[in-house]
């Protein structure tokens, strides 16, 4: 070593600090109000599709997003579901070790992502 020590400011970020964004855009041609609409009747179908049971979804509105925190096996994931005319724009931050599954995660969504979007009436 030759001495010198990194300032606070300068460290390199370690695994455990770092987040992987996945952003998937899922098109449709429902418009903006019934795309809205539909998502926010199947948000409670996502806990379904997260492996190892248990999982826990907060869920919040905010005009035509919907910021999601999803709970599960001790980590929590932020999910930014961004609704417009023509598509649904989901933006997802995986954290720490989630970050090497982003690739799968990903694939996902791009296939199963428009199970947000069924319209299931009774």
């Amino acid at each position: 070593m030759d001495g010198r020590s990194l300032k606070s400011d300068e460290r390199r970020p370690t695994l455990g600090s770092m987040q992987q964004p996945i952003k998937v855009d899922l098109p449709h041609k429902l418009g903006r109000d019934e795309a809205r609409r539909r998502i926010a009747n199947n948000i409670h179908k996502l806990k379904d599709h997260i492996p190892g049971g248990a999982a826990h979804v907060d869920s919040k509105w905010n005009g035509d997003e919907l910021d999601l925190t999803v709970h599960a096996m001790g980590q929590a994931v932020e999910t930014r579901i961004g609704v417009e005319e023509t598509k649904v724009r989901v933006e997802v931050m995986l954290p720490g070790m989630l970050a090497l599954f982003a690739g799968p995660i990903e694939a996902m969504l791009q296939k199963k992502g428009n199970v947000l979007l069924e319209d299931k009436r009774d």
